[in-house]
């Protein structure tokens, strides 16, 4: 019987681990399209407002074009906050230590919340699908920082060496029982230990009610990520 259950196990999480590489491929070109393709369009129709603008007179149709033209500023606008959600251009572009600060503060600014943010090491040798996965954990992390805790600070940490990559998430707030099943069962939680133990690695989480959280996620970094 245990080794039924030590088969279906391993088959879940094969399983887990295809549909989460699975999403960042689909998200991934779905950014692309939206970023190149729609992009190009509201570009194209911006262009063309300017034009309409230089050539129409009249103080009615110049106010309705200009309402048009903060329509397509938000769609524009709503256009990168999406693409950035779906993959960070930072991420791709300038790293992991660079998106992880800029989206900590960003987030943690728009919550209320401080933020201290320690970059001890850029965890460069890191392939693009470790670093994703790595960026998010520390996305589902904050989220439940913010919806939970209740907390006024929020400290992340980028440590590590040639072998490994460790990133710490640590909030001031109410905390919780972190041996109570209806924490170590949540889906949060649940979803970002698969990340980590689908690198290869491990997640830690601390937390005593009234004593904030701790997470801490630590990645072997010449560990290239399976496709299933």
């Amino acid at each position: 019987m245990s080794k039924v259950v030590e088969d279906r196990t391993r088959e879940l999480s094969a399983l887990s681990n295809h549909l989460q590489a699975l999403s960042e491929r689909e998200k991934s070109e779905l950014a692309r399209k939206l970023h190149d393709e729609l992009g190009g369009l509201l570009t194209a129709a911006k262009m063309d407002l300017s034009w309409l603008q230089s050539r129409l007179e009249g103080a009615a149709i110049q106010e309705r074009l200009a309402q048009l033209g903060s329509v397509l500023d938000e769609a524009m606008d709503l256009k990168r906050s999406v693409v950035e959600a779906l993959r960070p251009s930072l991420l791709d572009h300038f790293g992991l230590p660079t998106a992880l600060r800029a989206y900590v503060e960003s987030t943690c600014a728009k919550a209320g919340l401080a933020s201290q943010i320690v970059i001890e090491h850029a965890c460069e040798s890191m392939s693009k699908d470790t670093t994703i996965a790595l960026f998010r954990v520390v996305q589902e992390g904050l989220s439940n920082i913010i919806r939970h805790a209740q907390a006024k600070t929020v400290k992340l940490e980028l440590i590590g060496d040639d072998g490994h990559c460790i990133v710490t998430l640590t909030d001031d707030g109410h905390g919780f029982d972190a041996r109570s099943p209806q924490f170590r069962w949540s889906h949060g939680l649940m979803g970002m230990r698969q990340r980590a133990e689908a690198l290869g690695g491990r997640l830690e989480v601390e937390s005593r009610v009234g004593a904030g959280t701790r997470v801490r996620v630590e990645i072997p970094v010449e560990i290239p990520v399976s496709r299933q």
